[in-house]
C-alpha cells in the first residue's frame, strides 16, 4: 500500500509522495537552520573581523593621535624655545639700542659740548681781541692825550686865566677887572668891585689852578698875596677840590674854593656881600678903616653864616637838579634797555624763520645788517 489516510483530515496522501514530503521540508529546514548557522557565524565572523579592524584603527588612530600629540609637544617645546630665543634676541637687541642710544646720545653730548666750547673759545677770543683793540685804542688815545698835554702848561693856564678875566669883565661890568702881571703876585686877576655911582666897595683877588690834584699849600700862598694886595676876599678857583668843597663850592683857612663852572654864583655872592658891607659902613660912618672894617665884616660870623645859607640854597638847589638828572636818566636808561630787548626778540624771530624758511623770508625793514643803531645816548640834562 502506497497511501495512507489523514486521521485529522480524511485525506488520502500516498505514502511516497508523503515521505518525499517530509523529506523536503525537513531538508529545507536544515538547510534554513545550517543557513542561519553560516549567517550567523559569517556574521560573528563579520563582526570579530569588523571588530577587530575597528580596534586596529583604534590602536592606528591612538598611535597617530599619540604621535600627534607628541609632535605638537615638540612643536610646542620648539615654539617655547623659539620664543625664548626670539624674546634672548629681542631683549639682546633693545640693550645694544639702548647701548646704541645711549653711546649717540653720549656722543651727542660730548659733540655738543665741544661746540659749546669751540663757540665759547671763538667769543673768548673774540672778546679777547675786542679788549686788546680797546687797549691798544687807550693806549693811542693816553699817547695822544699825552702829547696833546705836552703843549705848555704856562699857557694852558693863561688862557684859563684869561677865560676867567673875560668871564668876570663880561658879567660885571661896573667893576674893573685887572690881570696880576707875572712875578708880582701868584693870583691871577684882581676884581675891584664897585657900586653903580663909582664907589669902589672892595677888592677880591682871584687864582686860577689847573691841576690834577689838589696842593693845601695854596691856601697860604693866596693869603699871603691877599695881604701883599691889600684886597679883602682870596678865590681858589680849581678842577681839583678839597673835601670842604666837594659840591662845588666851600672855605677853607679863610679862603674860598670854587669849581670854574660856580665861578659866576661865588662871584656874585661874594660881591654882594662886599656891596652890603660897604653899603653899612658908610650908614654907621664907622672910625675903622675901610680895608680894616670890611675885612673884619668878610672874616666874621654874620657873614660867614650868609655866605653859608646862600651856599646851602645854592646845594640844595643843585641837588634837586642832580636828582632830576639822575631821575631822567634812569628813566631813559630803562626805557632804553626795553627797546633794546624788544629789538633784539623781534631780530631773534626773524633769525629763526630765515633759519627755516632761508632766503625766502625777506629781512625787515630796520633788521638789515649795519642798520640797527645801538650806540644810544643818555639826554643831556642841564
Amino acid at each position: 500500500m502506497n497511501t495512507i489516510t489523514c486521521s485529522k483530515c480524511g485525506n488520502t496522501i500516498e505514502i511516497n509522495k508523503a515521505l518525499e514530503e517530509e523529506l523536503r521540508h525537513r531538508l529545507e529546514a536544515e538547510s534554513l537552520i545550517e543557513n542561519e548557522k553560516v549567517r550567523r557565524a559569517m556574521e560573528e565572523e563579520l563582526t570579530a573581523r569588523l571588530a577587530r579592524k575597528y580596534e586596529l584603527e583604534e590602536k592606528k588612530k591612538q598611535g597617530e593621535i599619540e604621535e600627534d600629540r607628541k609632535q605638537i609637544r615638540d612643536l610646542s617645546d620648539q615654539v617655547i624655545l623659539l620664543t625664548k630665543q626670539l624674546r634672548i634676541q629681542q631683549d639682546a637687541s633693545a640693550k645694544l639700542e639702548r647701548e646704541a642710544q645711549k653711546k649717540i646720545l653720549e656722543e651727542s653730548e660730548i659733540i655738543r659740548k665741544k661746540a659749546i666750547e669751540d663757540e665759547a673759545e671763538r667769543h673768548r677770543l673774540k672778546d679777547k681781541e675786542k679788549e686788546m683793540l680797546i687797549e691798544s685804542l687807550k693806549k693811542s688815545l693816553e699817547e695822544a692825550q699825552r702829547k696833546a698835554s705836552q703843549g705848555s702848561q704856562q699857557s694852558q693856564g693863561e688862557i684859563q686865566e684869561l677865560d676867567l678875566e673875560e668871564t668876570l669883565t663880561q658879567t660885571f661890568r661896573d667893576d674893573d677887572i685887572e690881570p696880576v702881571g707875572k712875578g708880582v703876585l701868584g693870583a691871577d686877576v684882581r676884581q675891584i668891585v664897585k657900586s653903580p655911582r663909582g664907589l669902589v666897595c672892595g677888592k677880591i683877588l682871584w687864582e686860577s689852578k689847573r691841576t690834577k690834584a689838589w696842593s693845601d699849600g695854596w691856601i697860604a700862598k693866596l693869603k699871603d698875596d691877599l695881604l701883599a694886595d691889600k684886597s679883602h676876599i682870596p678865590v681858589i678857583v680849581s678842577e681839583a677840590l678839597p673835601e670842604e668843597a666837594k659840591n662845588g663850592i666851600g672855605q677853607k683857612g679863610g679862603v674860598w674854593i670854587a669849581h670854574p663852572r660856580h665861578t659866576i654864583t661865588i662871584a656874585m655872592l661874594l660881591r654882594k656881600s662886599l656891596l652890603d658891607a660897604a653899603k653899612q659902613r658908610v650908614i654907621s660912618e664907622h672910625k675903622q678903616t675901610k680895608a680894616e672894617e670890611l675885612y673884619s665884616f668878610v672874616m666874621s660870623p654874620e657873614f660867614i653864616q650868609q655866605m653859608e645859607a646862600m651856599i646851602e640854597t645854592y646845594r640844595d638847589m643843585q641837588k634837586s637838579l642832580s636828582d632830576e638828572k639822575a631821575a631822567m636818566e634812569r628813566i631813559w636808561k630803562k626805557r632804553d634797555m626795553q627797546i633794546t630787548r624788544l629789538l633784539a626778540g623781534t631780530g631773534g624771530i626773524v633769525g629763526s624763520m630765515q633759519g627755516i624758511l632761508g632766503p625766502a623770508l625777506p629781512t625787515p625793514k630796520g633788521l638789515e645788517l649795519g642798520t640797527i643803531d645801538d650806540s644810544h645816548e643818555a639826554p643831556k640834562l642841564i
